[in-house]
């Protein structure tokens, strides 16, 4: 599985892990009772340590996104389409906010963004 850690983010290592195994989950690349890898090789092809890994597994698990099975290993959950489409509404919602604040930091006016954002979703 390909992870790219960036560690000059101010997103913690965990963090980083847990949003890209959720956007893979998101956009099918990952489906139901497909296998993470284990903590450790995820841990040692990361190079980084075996617990931000593991910490990274117990909230997603937490979250619904996997089953860890004792002694057999990490697992896509069953999709919950609720949960899937929340995820989704969250990603597109980040996306806006951001698009918004780096309009304004540009010096647009709200009516201007507004504007621009109808024009976006003419097309």
């Amino acid at each position: 599985m390909k992870i790219i850690i960036n560690s000059s983010s101010m997103v913690p290592i965990y963090e980083q892990i847990m949003d890209q195994i959720k956007a893979r989950i998101t956009a099918g690349d990952l489906k139901e009772n497909d296998i993470l890898p284990s903590v450790r090789t995820l841990a040692k092809d990361l190079k980084i340590s075996a617990l931000t890994v593991k910490k990274a597994y117990d909230n997603l698990e937490q979250d619904g996104f996997t089953v860890t099975v004792h002694g057999k290993g990490t697992y896509v959950a069953a999709a919950n389409t609720e949960r899937m489409l929340e995820e989704q509404r969250r990603e597109v919602e980040e996306g806006i906010e951001k698009a918004v604040e780096k309009g304004r930091r540009c010096g647009m006016s709200d009516e201007e963004i507004r504007e621009l954002f109808e024009l976006i979703m003419e097309d």
